[in-house]
Parts: structure tokens; sequence; C-alpha cells
């Protein structure tokens, strides 16, 4: 008999489906990049850049992403990110798919299973122009992808991650943090799921747990409280961003009446008079010129500007806390609806489309600036340049591939069904329900913009994958003798 090598058999026949998948997402990469060159580029894009040129910890984005562009810095290349950036999408869906048959099996419909799950990150359209743009959500969603992978590396009949898988776990979220700091409520869920999972083995095994999961603390930690300490080398401030109070102000103003809420004289000037159904949405709260708190002297994210906005939006959600709820319901709810709206507004919702034509340049200071470092990264121009057909493909495939809303809301109830269903005799508790991990990581990553922020389409892609890991695995066979491909 031929020998078989890790988790996949000695013919790749088996893996056809998958291998396919994999195959035409690849595909659709090479066309990306043939078709929109260097790179496509967000608002966001230009801060990043000026942060990997001149490094400094920005008051508003953690220095992560910035760091990443750094490594590169020498190749002096953005069409070498974005190839980076298409590589770890695909190889996001090869962790997914492995983990699949890791607790699912090897039978045919577990491949099938299996296969199914990495559809949305290796072929949804938006996952593969958010790639392609400079922004930090690729690198994220790699990074939580291959947090969950690691987190359910072993299979159920010895499912505890050692000592040092709960170290690297550990870096991994660190590092996914200093990405996004949506990264940091991910800790506390990661924790809570090794302490569950360790103790819901034999007593012997929960002996280990205090010292793995001190392990990934410190892992975890370490590296923030290093950022933290530059951080406030720099700024003077306590934190790993100076924007929190901002961006919470912004959420709060959709609703905000300050003739409940009654605020003292200080913070009464962040008021806004008009009726919340005739205000902007959040974001212009924050970067619009005629808002309350950029008309207030000096630049937006100062800490005494930053901290006023935060006394504001609390006392907003002590006030009116139904209102409160019922805002983050509404933007919440923007996630699950079948087709793509225009929200927050044309300018945004349009960057997450390919173009059909050569954006303009930039046209705010900050980004000027920041075109100016990013030409000293490439050495020579950062103007998109279009190539047809291979973008006319890409813009007529991304009508047509995409995730709807409705359909992830779908994926998001199917582990729920799990809980429905009676366990297999025997099992230990806690061992069966693998998508916990997953499923909880995906909703964090979807209500907490929600909550402190505002609903932005590139917030829901980092959950899609994670969401999809969570329902392949509820639909696991309760019995795994057969693991065999027949």
């Amino acid at each position: 008999m031929a020998r078989r090598h890790g988790w996949f058999p000695h013919s790749w026949f088996p893996h056809s489906w998958f291998l396919g998948v994999l195959g035409l997402g690849a595909a659709l990469r090479i066309v990306t990049m043939l078709g929109y060159r260097p790179a496509l580029w967000f608002p966001d894009s230009y801060t990043y850049v000026v942060t990997a040129m001149r490094p400094r910890p920005d008051l508003v984005r953690p220095a992560g992403y910035s760091m990443f562009l750094r490594l590169f810095e020498p190749f002096h290349s953005f069409a070498l990110v974005t190839f980076v950036q298409h590589l770890l999408g695909l190889l996001a869906g090869a962790m997914i798919y492995v983990t699949v048959l890791r607790w699912c099996g090897r039978s045919r419909r577990s491949v099938l299973v299996a296969a199914a799950a990495t559809v949305p990150v290796l072929l949804d359209a938006y996952q593969i122009e958010m790639e392609h743009l400079l922004v930090s959500d690729s690198l994220f969603t790699f990074l939580v992808v291959a947090a969950a992978c690691l987190a359910l590396r072993r299979p159920p009949s010895t499912h505890r991650p050692s000592t040092p898988a709960a170290v690297a776990l550990g870096l991994i979220l660190a590092a996914a943090t200093l990405t996004r700091t949506i990264g940091l409520p991910l800790i506390a869920v990661f924790a809570f799921f090794l302490v569950w999972y360790g103790f819901s083995r034999a007593r012997v095994v929960r002996r280990d747990v205090p010292r793995r999961v001190g392990a990934f603390a410190l892992a975890a930690l370490l590296p923030l409280a290093a950022y933290a300490g530059w951080f406030y080398a720099a700024h003077h401030r306590v934190g790993l961003v100076g924007s929190n109070g901002v961006f919470l102000y912004g959420r709060t103003m959709t609703f905000a009446d300050c003739s409940v809420m009654r605020p003292p004289a200080d913070v009464a000037v962040l008021c806004d008079s008009r009726p919340p159904a005739e205000r902007p949405t959040s974001q212009d709260y924050i970067w619009s010129d005629d808002s309350p708190l950029v008309r207030l002297p000096g630049i937006t994210f100062i800490e005494e500007t930053d901290a006023l906005a935060g006394r504001f939006a609390w006392l907003a959600i002590r006030s009116q806390p139904l209102d409160y709820s019922a805002g983050v319901l509404t933007e919440l709810g923007r996630t699950f609806t079948w087709r793509r709206h225009v929200y927050p507004d044309a300018e945004t919702y349009g960057y997450y489309e390919f173009p059909a034509s050569t954006p303009a340049p930039p046209d705010r200071h900050p980004a000027i600036v920041g075109k100016e470092f990013a030409e000293r990264y490439e050495r020579g121009s950062v103007a998109v340049r279009i190539a047809e057909p291979y973008a006319g493909w890409m813009r007529a495939y991304q009508r047509v591939a995409s995730l709807p809303g409705a359909l992830l809301l779908v994926v998001l109830v199917i582990p729920l069904l799990r809980l429905v269903r009676p366990a297999r005799r025997g099992a230990a508790r806690g061992s069966g329900v693998p998508w916990g991990l997953p499923w909880a990581t995906a909703w964090v990553l979807l209500v907490v913009p929600a909550a402190t922020a505002q609903f932005d389409y590139r917030y829901v892609l980092p959950a899609t994958p994670l969401a999809c890991l969570a329902a392949a695995l509820a639909m696991s066979p309760d019995d795994r003798r057969d693991q065999r491909i027949r």
C-alpha cells in the first residue's frame, strides 16, 4: 500500500473539488493582477504607507499593516504586496479545508463540505478585490483564520492545544490586534475557549490548563504592552491608538439627543440640533469639516478632543441605552441584506468595486503627502493602470460572484441547529463543539464594529471565512469511524 503523508492521501484525486476551487481562485487573482496594476488604493492606504516609510505609531490605526508593508519596501513594488496578499487569501482557504478534514474525517461527504467551506474566501469577488487593496483587511483575515485553525489543529481525540501552540496562538492574535484593534476582544474569546476545551477533558489534562492559558496570555499581551510603550513614547498617551472616543462619538451621533442627555457645558459643544433622521452617517462626524467635533481647535485625534468625544459618547449610551441598542442592531442588520446597498456613502462604497476607469488622484492633504511617500516606496508612479480585457472580466465577475448577506446569516445559523441534535454517546463535554470558537469569533467581528463605529462592508469579509469554518465543523458526522474517501 502506498504511504500517506500528513493528512492527504497518496493520490490528489479525492481532493479534486478543493483543488478545482483553489485553482479557480488562483486564476481569478492572476487576472486581477493583470487588470489592475500595481494595486488599488483606499483613503487609509496612504496613512499606512507613511507609517511604513516613517515608522511612528499612528493615532488612528495600529502600525501592524504598515510594518507588513515595510517588509517589502526593499523590493519597491506594490504589485509584490498585492501578490502576497492574494497568496494569503489562498492560504486561508487551504487552512480551512485541512481543519475541516481533521475534524470531520475524510469521507466523500466531508471532503465536499470542506471544499464548500472554502468557496467564499477563495472565489468571492469582493474578497479578491479587498486583497488587491492596500489595506489591512487581507492580512487581518489571514491572521484570525490562522489563529482559529491553529486552535483547532488537533483532532477530537486529543483536542487540547499544547503549550507551544498556545504561545503561537497568542503571538498570532497579538499580530492581528496590531493590524486591526478589533483583534483585542478576540484574545478574550480565545482564552475562554482554551479554558473550556481544557476543562472538558480528563482531570489529568485539566492540570495543564492554567499553564497553557498563562502562556497564551503572556504571548498575546507582551507584544501589545511593548507597542503601547512605543505609542506612549511617541504621543505621551496610554493605549494602542488615540481614536476610540472619536469613533464611539460618531456611532452615538445617529441617535444622541442632548435634550435627553443634558450634557455639561464643555460636552454640549458636540451636540447636533438636527433630528437623528436628518443627520449624516457616523463617519461624517469624524471626517466632515462641518462636524461639531472637527470644528474644535486642533486636530481631531488629540488627547483632549478624544477624551471629550468619549465623555459625550458614554453619556449618550447611559442616557439612551435602548436607542443605542436599536442603532447597533440596525447597523448589524445591514450585514444580512440580500443585495449590497450604497453605504455609508457612494465614495466609500465605490472603493470596494473594481473600477472601470482610473481613480482620481487624492485631493486631501494627508493623502497627497501619503502619495508622495508611496512614490518613494515604489520608486515610480503609483497611479492605477487598468488593462483590458482582464479588468473587464473581473468587473463582470464581481456582478455575479459574491456571498449575499442573507446567505451569510444562514451560514451562521447552521451551527445553532447542531445544538438541538443529540451528541454521540461517550463524547467528552465540550469536545463536540469545535465550531464554537470560529462561530463566536465571526460574531465578534460583526458586532463590535457596529457597536463602536459603524457598519462597513469591508468589516464583513474577515468574519465570512470563520462563519463558513464553523458551519462546516457543525456538519461533521457524529460517527467518525469511516475516515476513508470511498
